[in-house]
C-alpha cells in the first residue's frame, strides 16, 4: 500500500481547509517560540480596541509597547525595536506600532525560517514551503507559513514518511496495524505524534516477536540463540540492531 507523492499531495490539499480550524497552530510548536506571535501580542499593537495609533497619549503608547515587551513570544527583532522606541520620542513610538513592529517581526519569522531550512529534520515538503515563503518576500507570506503552511507541509512530509515505513520490508503486524488505524483519521497532531514515539514502540514490539519466533527454531546456532535471548528484552535501538546487523555478526 504505496501512494505517490502526487497522490498525497492532492490528499493533503483536500484536508488543507480543515486543517485550518483543527488544533493550535503546528507551525507554533515546531518553530522556534521566540517568532510565534499571539493574538494579544497584536491586540497590544493597537492598544484598547479603537483608539488609532495617532490618537493615543504618551501613556497609551508606552503601555502598548510595554505588553509587547512582556509577551515571551516576542523574538530578538521585535524586542530590540520596542526598546529602542521606548527610549525615543512619543513619535517614534507611534512609528513603531504602525510600522516598526510588523517589519521587526516579519525579521524574526525569516529567522525562524531560515533555522526551519537549516534542520537536518526538515523534509522536502517543508523545506519547499519556507523558500516559496522566503521567495515572496513579505511579512505576510513569512507569518502565513509559519501559523499554518509549515504545519500542512509537515504533515505532507509525515505521510510521506509513514507510507514509506509501510512499504518497508519489515514492517509488522503492530506497525501495521497503527498505521491504518492513523489513516482512518489522520490528522497532523497524530502523525507526528507516530513518528516521535508511536512507531519506535510499535517497531519494538513488532521486532521482538521476530527475536521470538528466532528463538523458536530449532536449528539456530547456540551463539545465536544465547544472543537472541540476551537481546529480547533489551531496548528498541537494541532490538532492531540486533536483527539488522548484530544477528549476522553473531553467524560469522
Amino acid at each position: 500500500m504505496r501512494l505517490t507523492r502526487g497522490v498525497l499531495l492532492v490528499a493533503t490539499t483536500a484536508l488543507a481547509p480543515a486543517l485550518l480550524l483543527t488544533g493550535p497552530a503546528f507551525a507554533a510548536d515546531a518553530a522556534p517560540s521566540s517568532v510565534a506571535v499571539t493574538a494579544a501580542a497584536a491586540a497590544a499593537a493597537a492598544d484598547e480596541p479603537g483608539t488609532p495609533v495617532d490618537e493615543m497619549s504618551e501613556e497609551e503608547l508606552r503601555s502598548a509597547i510595554a505588553r509587547i515587551l512582556a509577551d515571551p513570544d516576542s523574538g530578538k527583532g521585535v524586542k530590540r525595536e520596542a526598546t529602542e522606541a521606548l527610549g525615543g520620542t512619543v513619535e517614534d513610538m507611534r512609528d513603531f506600532l504602525k510600522t516598526g513592529y510588523r517589519l521587526a517581526q516579519f525579521e524574526d519569522d525569516q529567522v525562524a525560517i531560515f533555522r526551519i531550512l537549516g534542520d537536518p529534520d526538515s523534509g522536502k515538503g517543508v523545506k519547499r514551503a519556507a523558500v516559496e515563503a522566503l521567495e515572496a518576500g513579505t511579512p505576510e507570506a513569512a507569518r502565513a507559513f509559519l501559523e499554518t503552511g509549515y504545519r500542512l507541509a509537515q504533515y505532507e512530509d509525515d505521510l510521506v514518511a509513514i507510507f514509506t515505513i509501510l512499504g518497508k520490508p519489515y514492517a509488522g503486524k503492530r506497525v501495521t496495524r497503527e498505521i491504518n488505524e492513523l489513516l482512518d483519521a489522520p490528522t497532523p497532531e497524530k502523525a507526528r505524534a507516530f513518528l516521535e514515539t508511536g512507531y519506535r514502540l510499535a517497531q519494538a514490539e513488532d521486532d521482538r516477536v521476530a527475536v521470538a519466533r528466532m528463538l523458536a527454531d530449532p536449528d539456530i546456532s547456540d551463539a545465536l540463540r544465547a544472543a537472541a535471548e540476551e537481546v529480547i528484552d533489551g531496548t528498541p535501538e537494541e532490538l532492531r540492531y540486533f536483527l539488522e546487523t548484530g544477528r549476522y555478526e553473531v553467524d560469522e
